[in-house]
């Protein structure tokens, strides 16, 4: 069996790759992975050194929106989970072309792969920010779409493009939508790690408008998880929302994280909000829990804690990270 997956040097696809190769996924026990990366300024080959010596790994540097590069890789393939996205909420407002090149057209261009390549699995990942914003519950997967930002809008454009592809062709797709992710491995340019990181080095952080935007935290290790529950036994056609079932204000969190640092709000730097921020994100995961067996096991506390204490132990890897982002943004 061979498994592609795009964005595998990302943090949540390389996760899904070091968990396949490790023995996580059975089903997958024997199967070959190739990850197709861009290796944009967020991917790193580093994130995938534990497995690089595996001779079921291989890697294959290019970029999805590529037919020449893609065609290719997707013959023979048998399950095909897409990553691959623009994913920095800040950075689409800065300038959305990337994040619609890569995002709608890359998942068309992997979508008509698959099909003439006649792929007996794809799992499109996406995200809860296709739903916009809710004041209270939670979005189950039939809510309607109401994205907020270019990023999200981008990302429910090829959310329906995978629909398409299987309302039109019979293409075998399934969707996910995922909560806040957190855990080792992530760029820090996202909430935790970039918090974690500046307090590591004593400085202070930025907390938008008042704190009082909520999300609901989803450790990679139960995302992953749940994209894996999809892949074996979620139905073509379908959406399934992944849910960590811990909703935390903005400053609930720093408050968590100050604590955990050694720090106090002297560290906190207040900013303007974003434009267009969504309020609040909820998921309803009933219906992974109820189809395949899905529950979140990675309690928030313990999470976190290795979170932070695994960027304390790996300067090594988000240091030179950091220093290329600014150099991207410069």
């Amino acid at each position: 069996m061979r498994v592609l997956v795009t964005g595998g040097a990302g943090f949540i696809g390389s996760h899904y790759v070091r968990s396949l190769l490790a023995g996580a996924y059975p089903a997958l026990a024997d199967a070959e992975v190739v990850v197709l990366d861009k290796l944009t300024y967020a991917a790193s080959v580093d994130n995938l050194a534990p497995v690089a010596s595996d001779p079921r790994f291989r890697l294959v540097e290019g970029d999805i929106c590529d037919p020449e590069t893609v065609n290719p890789l997707m013959r023979g393939t048998d399950l095909l989970v897409h990553f691959a996205a623009e994913s920095h909420v800040d950075r689409s407002i800065d300038g959305a072309s990337d994040f619609v090149v890569t995002n709608v057209l890359g998942t068309q261009v992997l979508l008509q792969a698959a099909l003439e390549a006649e792929v007996g699995r794809v799992v499109h990942v996406s995200t809860d920010e296709v739903y916009g914003s809710i004041a209270e519950g939670s979005w189950d997967e039939g809510h309607v779409l109401e994205p907020n930002s270019p990023y999200s809008a981008s990302k429910a454009a090829s959310d329906l493009l995978a629909r398409a592809y299987h309302r039109t062709h019979g293409l075998p797709v399934s969707i996910t939508r995922c909560s806040n992710n957190y855990g080792p491995y992530q760029f820090p340019e996202k909430l935790i790690p970039l918090f974690v990181t500046r307090l590591l080095d004593g400085g202070t952080v930025p907390l938008y408008g008042d704190g009082g935007n909520v999300r609901d935290w989803l450790h990679v290790d139960d995302h992953c998880r749940g994209i894996q529950l999809v892949a074996e036994g979620g139905r073509p056609g379908e959406i399934y929302n992944i849910g960590g079932g811990t909703e935390l204000t903005n400053r609930e969190l720093t408050g968590r994280l100050l604590t955990a640092l050694g720090a106090d709000w002297s560290s906190v730097e207040p900013v303007a909000d974003r434009k267009g921020h969504d309020r609040r994100y909820s998921v309803d995961i009933g219906k992974i829990q109820a189809e395949l067996g899905y529950a979140p096991k990675v309690p928030f506390d313990e999470g976190l804690a290795g979170t932070i204490a695994w960027y304390r132990d790996n300067r090594a890897w988000w240091e030179p990270l950091k220093r290329r982002a600014a150099l991207v943004r410069s």
